[in-house]
């Protein structure tokens, strides 16, 4: 007589036993660490800590899993970012402890360098991308989701606000400059900041065409070089040409006046690579639980946040963050 095969059998302690043993390893506790409010692909992460791409693979297998990192697919590449911890699940409160100690260690000085090299070379290739694509970059990015598509939403969100009458507003990347005529009628001050000569040029030729005498441009990096505070800032599918988003809204919300509102326009997470190509664009969209985490990381209060589908498959998110005034609470209110 056969007896059938006795069944494994996985106990809760089974979970809180492998979460362990991927926390037993300096490395992966620095690849969590580096994941914090990142997310990198294998090949990427190899060349931060100076391993072979088996060998990072190896330790991401472990992190996977232990239910520490989740993999999100980004047209033909995978990145890695690390989980958020489910409480409700066995090992989840030790997880969450984990990554609490974890986030108060430093890296190393030598993976810091590298992760920099990294961002520094996403930020190149996607200058390079606006030098050599700004006379055309407008029909590209027409393709996905021009300005005509989402105006009128991010138009009614900014209108919501409760602004002063003399409100400054920063737009970043303002491409051909088609949303400065719009800020020009409701800020006292507007200035627009880009990091690529050619597209500033186009911009500053729409608004001489439009007599725009409130605009300032400037040929800047938002991030590093120094500007006046705003009580309004503006990301009009800038976000995904960032380097490292998260790192960018901690950076912006520093920019914001107390009280002041950030307004995000971007694409929902997609997966249509070809995007890389025709825009330059470095992430493929975001999931939306992405944007309010690093906005909540950054110091800032979810606001209203409006959807748009788009006919050809891609969906727009329109997110207001505000930044709370420690004197008068929330200076901007959400749509009425």
């Amino acid at each position: 007589m056969n007896l059938p095969a006795p069944q494994p059998r996985f106990e809760p302690a089974d979970s809180l036993a492998v979460l362990c043993k991927a926390a037993g390893d300096p490395l992966r506790l620095n690849v969590l660490r580096a994941l914090a409010n990142d997310s990198f692909g294998v090949l990427e992460l190899a060349q931060i800590f100076a391993i072979g791409q088996s060998g990072i693979s190896h330790h991401l297998k472990v992190l996977a899993q232990a239910g520490l990192v989740a993999t999100r697919r980004e047209g033909n590449a995978i990145f890695y970012r690390r989980a958020l911890a489910s409480l409700d699940q066995p090992g989840g409160t030790l997880q969450g402890a984990l990554l609490g100690e974890i986030d108060m260690l430093p890296l190393p000085a030598e993976v810091q360098a590298r992760i920099a090299a990294v961002h520094a070379q996403r930020a190149a290739a996607s200058q390079e991308f606006f030098a050599r694509m700004a006379a055309s970059f407008q029909a590209q990015q027409d393709l996905i989701a021009g300005l005509a598509q989402y105006r009128d939403s991010v138009l009614a969100l900014l209108d919501s606000l409760n602004l002063p009458a003399n409100a400054t507003a920063l737009e970043v990347g303002p491409g051909d400059g088609g949303f400065l005529p719009d800020l020009a009628q409701r800020f006292a001050q507007v200035r627009a900041l880009d990091n690529s000569p050619a597209m500033l040029e186009l911009a500053q030729a729409r608004c001489l065409q439009a007599g725009l005498s409130n605009v300032s441009l400037h040929l800047a990096d938002a991030l590093s070089d120094e500007y006046p505070a705003a009580d309004c800032l503006v990301l009009n599918m800038v976000l995904h040409h960032f380097a490292a988003p998260a790192d960018a809204l901690q950076q912006l919300a520093q920019r914001l006046c107390p009280g002041g509102s950030l307004l995000i326009t971007e694409l929902c997470s997609h997966n249509q690579s070809w995007a890389r190509q025709a825009c330059g664009d470095l992430w493929l969209g975001f999931e939306q639980d992405d944007l309010t985490r690093w906005a909540l990381a950054a110091g800032l209060v979810s606001g209203e946040s409006l959807y748009v589908g788009l006919r050809n498959g891609f969906q727009i998110q329109v997110r207001h963050f505000a930044k709370p005034d420690e004197h008068h609470g929330l200076r901007a209110l959400t749509l009425r």
